[in-house]
Parts: C-alpha cells; structure tokens; sequence
C-alpha cells in the first residue's frame, strides 16, 4: 500500500494562522493552491515583461508541494517558528524527517521524482524566489482579506508581511502587487 497520495489529500484539514481570530478560516490546500496560482503568474511576469525563461509549469508544482510536510509537524505560526535561530534550524530539520516520511510513502521508482518538488535542488533557486514571493503574497492578500471583512486581528501581521515583501528583490513580485493586487479588495461586483 501506497499512501503519499492520502498524505497530501488531508491538506486540507491543515489550518493556518492558528493563532489569530479568522473570519474565513485557511487549509493548507487553499493556501498551497493559491500560492501556486501566484507564483505561475510570477513566472509568466517574468518571462513577458521582463524578458526571463522561467517555467511557469514547474514554478508552479513547486508552489504546490512548498508546504506539503506540514501534514506531519502542523502550520507551526510564524513566531515559534522564527523565535530563534535555534529553533529554526531544529524546525528544518523536522521538515527534512517529513519529507523522508513522505517519500516513504511512494514506490521506489517514484521517489527521486517528488524528491525534486518536496527537497527541491540549488537548480531550482530562482524559481523557489518566486514561490517564495508568491507565499508571502499571499499571506498579505489573507491579511488584506481578512482586514476588509472588518478583522483588525491582522493588521500586525500585514504590515509585518507588508515590510517582507518591499525586502524582496523581485521585480515580478512589485509588478504584480502594482497591476493585480488592487482588485483583492474589491467586492465581487466591483471585479
């Protein structure tokens, strides 16, 4: 029996932002689908606006599995997860275990494949920038989200994501937030 598939399906039972009071709650699904949404869109910026040669397709599935050994350990909220140095690098390497669990969970000759999206390579730095930006982005556009339905709860939480994401050197990313980002605030009439 194979059960990596089982795995990645109770995603869905995951919920972020345990800390804060959400007027919608987040699955991990929801966040890992949409960051994949947004980090394809990246990508696709990238290469026609500025030029580059992303794969879009493969920026994409990286965005998809970029949370996926938070199955195992949980959406551990960000100040734990940042409190030190310390207990980020112990954190890591729970991660690693989850991954080497998950792995286990598929036929050998299938491993190395997903090994690839769930412990991707150097090879993959510039594209894990994106997915990169695209989780940050998200997690502000849920903080955006949150705060128009009248939810002061974030406010902390945006700008702090808010300041992470002017850190970023990502010319995608600010082309994005200047030309797609506006609209998350609009009711579905005003889209």
């Amino acid at each position: 029996m194979n059960s990596f598939f089982a795995i990645l399906f109770r995603q869905k039972y995951i919920l972020r932002w345990g800390l804060m009071r959400n007027t919608t709650p987040e699955s991990l699904s929801e966040h890992s689908s949409e960051t994949a949404f947004v980090a394809h869109a990246l990508a696709v910026i990238g290469n026609r606006v500025f030029g580059k040669a992303y794969d879009p397709d493969r920026v994409a599935t990286l965005a998809l599995f970029h949370d996926v050994p938070e199955v195992f350990t949980g959406d551990l909220p960000t100040p734990i997860k940042y409190f030190s140095s310390e207990m980020r690098s112990e954190y890591g390497k729970i991660e690693e275990q989850a991954v080497e669990r998950l792995l286990t969970a598929l036929p050998e000759e299938f491993r190395e494949e997903y090994r690839a999206y769930l412990a991707p390579a150097e090879a993959d730095a510039e594209s894990l920038k994106l997915v990169k930006a695209a989780d940050r982005l998200c997690a502000y556009i849920k903080c955006l989200i949150e705060e128009t339905c009248g939810n002061r709860e974030f406010e902390n939480a945006k700008k702090a994501t808010e300041k992470k994401l002017d850190a970023l050197e990502c010319e995608e990313l600010a082309y994005f937030r200047e030309h797609f980002l506006p609209a998350f605030t609009l009711t579905l009439d005003e889209m």
